[in-house]
């Protein structure tokens, strides 16, 4: 069972107890310290540079410092407890007991209370149990972790969490990231500040000067029995990969891959922006879909092209998980495919390639709730159908005493039947495979889908596609207008005029422009 290295001392908080001013840079947190006597010794500078650089802080917040009893996680709340005069904020103490390792997590637990209960500071432990939730146990414990943060801050009891990973930390995950094919998103590692209020002052502090700065203040932390475990990735490239590569390599590879992430996480800032104002203006909603132009895809430069896939990936599943090269790769050659159509499977997407369009859905989509519908009309009346915003409206009125009036145009809003040949009941009902019917222009009856193919109509527009019946077979139909039979003449007096109410334009009927969070 792991042990502290010594009982908890008496702490010194001569440094903390000073008064400063919020706000200022790094070099005027240095200055103050000199300007009274003291020096702020080497790695206080750097966290202090780090929570400025990064604007993690603002005066008057309160901070609660997430502490496993770890040395990066016990050096992060003393660091946090001699800065936090200066920065203005409120500390307290955070700490979730997985409870998988026994007694060594009950005493790691009461390690943290009587630790925050030294320094004065609240402390709020609570309990979890990922065993409980499916799937892998270390992305379990992590959820349970961020869930327990989310939790301080929606209560109102922290604005930002202060987590203890380290340059270390960094290294490991851009090294184990890499391995994996990770792209420029993905070796960005560990970010600073995340959107939901995370924060990592230590990102440029060095494991073994964590636990130096510890050791010169002679405080104690505990050693996590798991921390040696070779079952685990992140140990086997901490303890035997790393050390290897800073022997046969580079001393200083712990930085150089630190470097590496700050680098991306740069890049990753600008292509932010950027993919966010391409998807704003190329992306469009089909219920839980992400749709795109193959076109466009292909126009962009290969970067954005990438980068544009990966972003309408994560709108459709809410994250990236199992995504590789080999999957944006794909979707790109089925965007530049000059035959129209094709399909790709990304982990929790399906992406399917019809005509000018490229779809992504959920894998688990539900079945279309127009899949099939058959609803009897009255005239006048509006018709709500199902899955589409446009409704029908159906109304009679007198035709238009004008030569400028063409009964034949039809431009997806409107259409008008020579009402007096109306035949029996009306009914509006979904498109069904085998349909057919002679539109107006036509020298014959046409296949309806040998329309859609013709007017390029993609293949997951059409099941919900309305079709109006009377006795005698198909009258009308959305875009391909009236039948021969009941189209207006000359002799027409009355006219059954058939109206799709759109709410919002678009180039695909049941799409709607996508909006961004």
């Amino acid at each position: 069972m792991a042990q502290p290295r010594k009982g908890i001392p008496e702490v010194n908080l001569s440094y903390s107890m000073l008064a400063y001013s919020a706000g200022g840079l790094a070099a005027e947190t240095v200055r103050h310290y000199a300007s009274i006597g003291l020096a702020l010794e080497p790695l206080l500078q750097r966290v202090a540079r780090t929570v400025e650089r990064h604007r993690m802080f603002s005066s008057g917040q309160k901070v609660g410092v997430a502490v496993s009893g770890g040395a990066d996680s016990v050096c992060l709340l003393f660091a946090l407890r001699e800065l936090a005069p200066h920065f203005g904020i409120l500390l307290s103490v955070l700490h979730l007991d997985h409870g998988l390792r026994g007694d060594e997590s009950t005493a790691d637990a009461e390690f943290v209370r009587s630790l925050a209960d030294q320094l004065g500071l609240a402390a709020i432990v609570e309990r979890a149990d990922p065993r409980m939730c499916p799937g892998n146990l270390e992305q379990a414990a992590r959820r349970a972790r961020l869930e327990f943060f989310r939790r301080q801050i929606a209560a109102g009891l922290a604005d930002r969490v202060a987590v203890g990973h380290t340059r270390s930390d960094q290294a490991e995950t851009v090294l184990f990231r890499f391995l994996r094919g990770a792209a420029t998103a993905g070796l960005a590692g560990i970010r600073p500040v995340t959107s939901t209020g995370i924060v990592r002052p230590l990102l440029e502090v060095d494991r073994g000067e964590a636990e130096a700065f510890l050791q010169s203040r002679s405080l104690c932390w505990r050693q996590d029995s798991t921390n040696r475990s070779m079952e685990f990735a992140r140990n086997r490239i901490r303890h035997i990969l790393l050390p290897e590569l800073a022997r046969a390599w580079n001393p200083a590879i712990a930085r150089t891959l630190a470097h590496t992430a700050d680098w991306a996480l740069a890049e990753e800032t600008f292509w932010q922006g950027e993919i966010e104002r391409h998807a704003a203006s190329l992306f469009h909603r089909d219920g839980s879909a992400v749709l795109v132009r193959a076109g466009a895809l292909t126009d962009l430069p290969l970067a954005a092209a990438r980068r544009l896939v990966r972003r309408a990936i994560e709108l459709t599943k809410g994250n990236l998980r199992g995504l590789d090269f080999a999957h944006i790769a794909e979707v790109l050659e089925i965007a530049g495919s000059p035959i129209g159509r094709g399909r790709a499977a990304v982990p929790g997407v399906r992406i399917l390639r019809s005509f000018d369009w490229l779809r992504f859905s959920p894998a688990e989509e539900p079945a279309a709730s127009h899949a099939g519908y058959a609803l009897p009309l009255s005239v006048p009346s509006v018709v709500e159908l199902p899955g589409s915003s446009a409704p029908i409206s159906l109304e009679l009125i007198d035709k238009p005493e004008t030569t400028l009036w063409a009964p034949h145009v039809y431009n997806r809003e409107m259409g008008c039947i020579d009402w007096p040949r109306i035949s029996g009941p009306l009914e509006l009902r979904n498109w069904r495979p085998g349909d057919k019917y002679q539109p107006m222009g036509h020298a014959g009856e046409e296949k309806i889908k040998r329309l859609f193919q013709l007017a390029r109509i993609p293949v997951w527009e059409r099941s919900g596609w309305p079709v109006l019946t009377d006795r005698t077979g198909i009258v009308w139909t959305r875009r391909f207008g009236p039948a021969a039979a009941v189209a207006p003449n000359s002799s027409t007096r009355t006219m059954l005029r058939i109206r799709e109410i759109v709410k919002l334009e678009s180039e695909t009927p049941q799409s709607t422009s996508i909006k961004l969070g």
